[in-house]
């Protein structure tokens, strides 16, 4: 195989050295048959055996982390990106990423890396969606943009994406009215926050098209990954001069982006003085579909030092299993906890943990997933549980998660939401358990203005009389010290305009894609 060497003269800034980086290519997990550019993998989203898009290398940061401590967040990002998306310029690079981290951002740095009562907290929600989901579907329609151009594709992408609540949202507010996409979100009626419904069915912009559905986010994620594979709507697509994305993290165009602010975390670290080049910080990661713990993980490849990676689930404790026993088994109650965007059975991304893991092992791979979709469970040897013993796992109930909300409140007065609960408390469970006491981040997903009820309730409040006042955001700014965040004050003068729903079915779900692109009903 030719490798091509792609040449960056900016990437140690400030000093006009050059470095030369390998092309990075991709291909499925599930076969060794293509080999594609990082900018077809941003494109194609999924690979048409069912399987995600992966590195054929790990590459490594190639700029000292120390370099990398006096840098802000937008350069730290570049040099992160550029090891991964080779084929995109240096110039499309930084302008996707300056297009993406603007004023949309309520704080100086998109992120804040916050000192908390035992460890610190990673904020990913000063976004214009007020969750984690912004760091990277703010940057994905700029990305996807540019390697359509890249790619000669002149037919509009069509976005088709399942949600558990944050991921709809963003990727809408990123792709609204963006030229040549259209975008369309599945999510579970009953099963997100209030706010998170609000925020997705009051969606401005034309392109966009939202559709409640009568099951779960795994149902809808299942449905759309088939879709997404039938050959015959494929071809009613090309007929109509259409293409399929994804701006789920199976979309390895918003994965990579996730991988920067582990990076930025260790570098602020640094910067401060709190640890020395070199020494470990574990990471907590509150996780439902494993794409943000699996962005900790490749950080960690490309050369972060990293210790451990602390899994945290709610009651909806799969990956606990998994981790604990070597089994996969989805076959199990589904549970709406207070924290449902982590209210996931089916955790797609852990599928490139396991490649990994086995040796990139396609075969194997293949087996394991067919085996989870046919018989709903798959178990995996003592040598690819060895490979995966970085990862640590943990979960925490309801009652659990609202007591650590009361917790750290009365200790510090920070006021957490239900996700970044979850990862605080199972964190502390952790150290009980192990004695590890290096310097852990827990990663903050989401503002509590998002999932007001469960925080409200967790801290003793009337929320029934502050929600028939409409006075929960403003209670929640008084306990935290914190002013309501504009995507929540704007809400309450925004219109519904998405009110569709369907069975969670591929056969419903189709005929609303059908319908959103003025496609025949009768194929």
């Amino acid at each position: 195989m030719l490798i091509k060497l792609a040449v960056s003269s900016c990437a140690q800034p400030g000093t006009g050295s050059e470095r030369v980086t390998m092309e990075v290519l991709y291909k499925s997990t599930r076969s060794d048959d293509e080999r594609i550019t990082a900018s077809m993998a941003v494109l194609k989203g999924m690979s048409q055996d069912g399987g995600l898009y992966v590195p054929t290398r790990i590459p490594r940061l190639e700029v000292p982390l120390t370099e990398l401590a006096r840098a802000g967040y937008r350069e730290v990002a570049y040099q992160v990106l550029r090891i991964f998306l080779t084929d995109f310029t240096e110039e499309e690079l930084r302008s996707c990423i300056d297009k993406a981290y603007d004023s949309k951002f309520d704080t100086e740095e998109p992120v804040v890396l916050r000192r908390g009562d035992r460890a610190d907290f990673l904020e990913l929600y000063h976004g214009p969606t007020i969750a984690f989901k912004d760091m990277a579907l703010t940057l994905l329609p700029h990305l996807l943009t540019t390697a359509a151009a890249r790619n000669g594709e002149d037919r509009e992408i069509v976005i088709l994406t399942a949600t558990s609540g944050d991921t709809g949202k963003a990727a809408m507010a990123g792709f609204a009215d963006v030229p040549r996409t259209r975008i369309m979100v599945f999510y579970p009626k009953n099963g997100v926050s209030a706010l998170q419904e609000k925020q997705m069915v009051t969606q401005r912009g034309e392109n966009t098209r939202v559709i409640g559905i009568y099951g779960n986010f795994d149902d809808a994620q299942t449905a759309v990954k088939e879709i997404f594979l039938d050959k015959k709507m494929q071809q009613a697509l090309a007929d109509k001069g259409y293409r399929f994305s994804s701006a789920n993290s199976i979309n390895i165009g918003r994965l990579v982006p996730q991988i920067v602010y582990y990076v930025y975390a260790y570098t602020r670290l640094l910067a401060s003085g709190e640890i020395r080049e070199g020494d470990k910080v574990n990471f907590a990661v509150p996780t439902g579909n494993f794409g943000n713990i699996l962005a900790a993980s490749y950080a960690k490849k490309i050369g972060l030092p990293i210790g451990m990676l602390i899994c945290a689930s709610n009651s909806n404790k799969v990956l606990y299993d998994f981790f604990s026993t070597g089994t996969y088994d989805r076959r199990r109650e589904f549970l709406l906890t207070t924290s449902p965007s982590m209210d996931i059975l089916v955790s797609s991304n852990l599928e490139r943990l396991l490649y990994h893991a086995s040796g990139d092992d396609t075969e194997r791979t293949s087996r394991w997933m067919e085996a989870l979709q046919k018989d709903g469970e798959y178990s995996v040897p003592d040598d690819v549980m060895d490979a995966m013993s970085d990862f640590a796992a943990g979960y925490a109930t309801d009652e659990e998660t609202a007591q650590e909300i009361s917790r750290v409140f009365k200790e510090t007065g920070c006021v957490l939401d239900p996700h970044t609960a979850v990862g605080s408390y199972v964190y502390r469970k952790y150290v009980a358990q192990t004695g590890d006491h290096t310097r852990t981040v827990v990663v903050s997903t989401a503002s509590p203005y998002k999932f007001e009820s469960a925080v409200l309730d967790a801290l003793g409040e009337d929320t029934a009389a502050l929600q028939k006042q409409d006075r929960g955001p403003e209670r929640i700014s008084e306990l935290s010290g914190v002013p309501v965040p504009a995507a929540v004050s704007e809400l309450r003068h925004l219109p519904v305009r998405h009110t569709i729903t369907c069975e969670g079915t591929q056969k419903a779900m189709e005929k609303e894609v059908r319908r959103f692109l003025g496609l025949s009903l009768e194929d």
